[in-house]
């Protein structure tokens, strides 16, 4: 049975698991996943890419790494930084055309170029504390910023050059949790529309609940219309919609598991119906350990978790017919804490950003022999939260 991970002090304004007490055999740590969130609609590794890595930034100003990644390889090579400060988590379009990223000024603004580089564009205050996740609407007329620290989400609207603009609807997240460590006021962790583009979900870890809001595409206002309730001390940390808006995905850190949903919008209104629940552990683990990241594989097929903790991720295969998880494997990460995760788009490598060991880790995966073998050497990258992998349009 998996032990509830408690969530540490804040430590130089971030959320940290304080390596959750965890006393691990460094032997494990040691047989050591950027996000595939972009990859153009192509599920192919032909072409070129970039991967954008993100983190906090405790002894230097440079919150954003620019590197070149070699499908052929699995492996990637710095090129550049961007001076911007604790970029604990960046969003790229939907048009391929911006990236944007969470700073302590609030939300920062970027022109992707042809080749990768990023020009910035302008920042905009949130009028709150640092956010923790963002993401865009399907068009592209309005940026969502999740607040841990204040619970809080921000809408902000797109102008046409992709900078941002003014707030448009401001929510903070009301209520009273279970009485025990941070989770006694409301921490939002996630805010991502469905695929229809109809609804915002917000996961809140301190309430353990997920709120579905109805975007009004023509003011940028929320209302809410529905609540999904997790178990309590569950921690609903992201949310993820199957690439053809049916299934609903959501990690839970606590209790390290998914809780799979069908969606459907009927009759104008949202509705989710739970149909699975699968752990993102071994069954055998009984240490303590937390879930974190969540992705989809670029053609749909997988979907990848890791665990702070365990130090580990897990693999499952999805039935694309009726949403359904089925554990393929779980196996180390050889990092501390591993913040985000990818698959290049053929599904053959997988990288790991892990934000307390300083490191990035790659590996070169299976599936069909279940195995995720290391792919060379630790990358050093301090205090990494983020990374997305992004093919370059080369027409």
């Amino acid at each position: 049975m998996t032990k509830n991970a408690q969530d540490g002090k804040m430590s130089g304004g971030q959320r940290t698991l304080g390596r959750i007490k965890i006393c691990k055999d460094k032997e494990r740590r040691n047989i050591m996943a950027v996000r595939s969130r972009k990859t153009n609609g192509k599920s192919d590794s032909k072409g070129k890419y970039v991967c954008y890595c993100a983190g906090y930034t405790r002894s230097h100003d440079q919150g954003i790494t620019i590197f070149d990644f070699d499908p052929d390889t699995g492996r990637m090579k710095e090129r550049s930084k961007i001076k911007i400060t604790n970029a604990s988590y960046i969003a790229i379009s939907h048009n391929g055309k911006f990236l944007y990223s969470i700073t302590d000024d609030g939300v920062a603004a970027f022109v992707i170029e042809k080749n990768g580089d990023l020009t910035f564009l302008n920042m905009t205050d949130i009028n709150g504390m640092r956010g923790c996740y963002l993401s865009t609407d399907y068009e592209d007329k309005y940026v969502f910023v999740a607040g841990y620290h204040d619970g809080k989400v921000t809408v902000l609207s797109i102008n046409p050059d992709g900078s941002v603009n003014r707030i448009c609807d401001e929510i903070y997240q009301k209520g009273i949790g279970t009485i025990a460590e941070r989770n006694f006021r409301p921490h939002v962790d996630c805010a991502k529309m469905t695929r229809d583009n109809k609804y915002l979900c917000a996961t809140d870890v301190g309430m353990d609940q997920t709120k579905i809001y109805r975007l009004d595409h023509r003011t940028g206002k929320l209302t809410m219309v529905d609540v999904l309730r997790s178990d309590i001390e569950s921690a609903p940390h992201h949310i993820k919609f199957s690439l053809d808006g049916k299934f609903a995905y959501i990690i839970h850190e606590l209790k390290s598991y998914v809780d799979v949903y069908t969606y459907e919008d009927k009759d104008d209104q949202p509705v989710f119906e739970k149909i699975q629940t699968v752990s993102t552990l071994e069954e055998s683990y009984n240490g303590i350990s937390a879930a974190y990241a969540i992705q989809l594989t670029a053609d749909g097929k997988y979907l990848v978790c890791s665990n702070a903790g365990d130090e580990s991720v897990a693999v499952f295969k999805r039935d694309e017919k009726t949403g359904l998880l089925t554990q393929l494997f779980v196996l180390p990460v050889s990092g501390y804490f591993p913040k985000d995760i990818t698959t290049s788009d053929d599904n053959k490598y997988l990288i790991s950003i892990n934000n307390e060991s300083n490191t990035i880790t790659f590996f070169t995966l299976d599936m069909e022999k279940k195995t995720m073998i290391m792919n060379g050497p630790e990358m050093h990258y301090e205090a990494g939260n983020c990374l997305i992998l992004y093919r370059l349009d080369e027409t």
